[in-house]
C-alpha cells in the first residue's frame, strides 16, 4: 500500500497495561472495524488506512473514529453514521452534522 490518503483511528479503549476498559469498547468498537474495511473496499477506497486505538479520553462519546490528516473527531458511531463519514471523505469533505466540538 502506497502512503494512505487518509487514516481512520477507531478507539478500542486499550490501556497501558494492555486491558480494554471504557465505553468504546464496552459499545463494541471493534466490530467497527471490518464494516469499515468493508465498506471502503465497495466504494473502492482502498487509498484509506483503518486502524484501532488505544483510549482517546473522551468515553463519553463512544464509540469514537477521528479522520486524518485533517483530525476530524466524530461520536457515538455505528453502521449509518459511518456510512455519512466515509460518502462525505469520498467527496472530500467532512461529515459536518456528526463531527465532535
Amino acid at each position: 500500500m502506497q502512503k494512505p490518503t487518509h487514516h481512520i483511528l477507531v478507539c478500542a479503549s486499550f490501556r497501558v497495561q494492555g486491558e480494554s476498559k471504557g465505553m468504546c469498547h464496552k459499545k463494541d468498537s471493534a466490530a467497527l472495524l471490518p464494516y469499515i474495511e468493508n465498506e471502503l473496499s465497495d466504494r473502492d477506497m482502498e487509498d484509506v488506512m483503518v486502524s484501532s486505538t488505544g483510549c482517546l479520553s473522551r468515553c463519553e462519546n463512544g464509540p469514537l473514529m477521528v479522520v486524518y490528516p485533517k483530525g476530524s473527531w466524530y461520536g457515538d458511531m455505528n453502521e449509518e453514521k459511518i456510512d455519512e463519514v466515509l460518502d462525505a471523505l469520498k467527496e472530500g469533505k467532512e461529515a459536518e452534522g456528526l463531527l465532535l466540538a
